[in-house]
């Protein structure tokens, strides 16, 4: 029963659709420098820079909210939503697209959040299908590695990272307010999700958040996919948690044991506490794991820290 509960978290969760209304939720913002904001609400965390050149805006969360965020974001601005950018291709991050878009943004993603969103999506693990996003809710605009926005004072970086979180995970840094958003390869004070029937990887959001601790500083702000507003070091801890996890894991798998046996192992004992929540709890985030890693046709090898 807490199985059944927990895949139809997750579908709510990854789904454009959802089970609740637009009057359950608040929109709260804070700002971070002159020009970046974060937004929370129901779904991944949006980035905002706001100045003379426009809106850019990271994810957009579901649709139902879309008044609701241009609600917010014009009680800090008259200008527009020019720019939508997806850092994936879930739809909790791209819940709003068709209706932004319609509205006049233009929408940016890597070329596999495309290609994700055009065609029906099943996952096994949760044994839910996503079907294809409507026409106008997919990115106008792809591109394959890194593409540069220069706007409202800052240089606005975007570049793909290997299977993560998903296989169409982009970082977002803006270079002058030292801002980096991640979208889901980072869960801050919780367990991720890692999308492994859709080409997400532990070993590639470990990879990810190392290249992001390579980018940033004591004084880098960072945002994460859910979770509250983020440093350095809360992005080192949920690395550290990742990696012992992991490696533990993989011990067992190249032990031969069984998922059931990995399980019963409470690999996460330590850790549920402070990292569990109503999504993701420590045995959920090992049976992803172990689906991943049971994959590798050398699971024991061990991932190091940097």
């Amino acid at each position: 029963m807490r199985k059944t509960s927990y895949w139809l978290s997750a579908a709510l969760l990854i789904s454009p659709a959802a089970a609740w209304s637009q009057e359950e939720v608040e929109i709260k913002v804070q700002q971070l420098t002159e020009h970046v904001y974060m937004l929370e609400g129901r779904g991944g965390n949006i980035g905002l820079s706001i100045g003379d050149d426009g809106v850019f805006m990271i994810d957009d969360q579901y649709a139902p909210l879309t008044p609701a965020i241009l609600e917010a974001i014009g009680n800090l601005t008259d200008q527009p939503v020019k720019f939508v950018l997806n850092t994936h291709w879930h739809g909790d991050h791209t819940g709003g697209n068709e209706n932004l878009g319609n509205a006049g943004a233009i929408i940016f993603a890597h070329d596999k959040v495309r290609k994700r969103m055009s065609t029906e999506q099943f996952r096994k693990l949760i044994g839910g299908r996503t079907p294809p996003a409507a026409d106008a809710a997919l990115p106008t605009v792809t591109f394959n590695d890194r593409i540069s926005f220069f706007m409202n004072d800052d240089e606005i970086q975007v570049f793909h990272v290997a299977p993560a979180h998903t296989d169409t995970d982009s970082l977002v840094y803006f270079a002058s307010a030292d801002v980096l958003h991640m979208g889901d390869v980072f869960f801050n004070k919780r367990f991720p999700f890692i999308d492994v029937d859709l080409g997400g990887s532990i070993d590639g959001t470990i990879h990810a958040v190392n290249l992001a601790l390579e980018m940033t500083t004591g004084e880098t702000r960072i945002i994460p996919g859910h979770g509250p507003l983020a440093s350095r070091q809360d992005l080192k801890d949920y690395r550290d948690i990742l990696l012992t996890v992991r490696n533990s894991v993989a011990e067992l798998i190249a032990q031969e044991s069984t998922l059931e046996q990995v399980l019963a192992a409470q690999l996460t004992e330590s850790l549920n506490e402070t990292w569990n929540w109503n999504f993701i709890n420590g045995d959920r985030l090992v049976e992803l794991i172990y689906a991943d890693l049971a994959k590798d046709p050398q699971p024991g090898t061990e991932v190091d820290s940097e």
